[in-house]
């Protein structure tokens, strides 16, 4: 069972729901560690600003920073990511099963076979208590 926490979520979702914090995180994706003030050059903002996003994406997991001399590097850490894209796949596949169900309902019963609609296909919707569709 893979365990989601709804805190963890909460915090990597809000930490990406910033343009700002998406580019920094590609940036880092991308090029590996950099240095606070080379992530703060491409924003119109100030270094303070930076800062304070990079609060955001540190306290959600996103990142891991460093302390090189009196040079603060970052770097990407892809596991928050990670749980976040299992959270969506969860429910990704649960909402394609229910989609899946209500088209065959709706193309009648001549796509669906002699018994009708199945009752209860795809089970219930993924609960926020960590647990999969399929594990219960």
């Amino acid at each position: 069972m893979v365990a989601f926490s709804d805190k963890d979520l909460d915090k990597t979702f809000a930490a990406l729901a910033h343009p700002t914090r998406r580019a920094i995180l590609t940036r880092l994706a991308q090029d590996g560690s950099a240095s606070v003030s080379d992530l703060a050059e491409p924003f119109d903002v100030s270094l303070m600003a930076v800062s304070k996003h990079l609060k955001v994406m540190d306290e959600a997991g996103l990142i891991r920073r460093e302390k090189d001399g009196r040079v603060q590097r970052c770097s990407f850490d892809p596991a928050s990511v990670d749980a976040a894209s299992d959270w969506i796949e969860t429910h990704r596949k649960y909402w394609t099963q229910q989609l899946d169900s209500l088209a065959a309902y709706l193309e009648g019963p001549r796509n669906i076979g002699a018994g009708g609609p199945r009752a209860g296909a795809g089970g219930e919707p993924p609960s926020n208590k960590g647990e999969r569709p399929n594990e219960r």
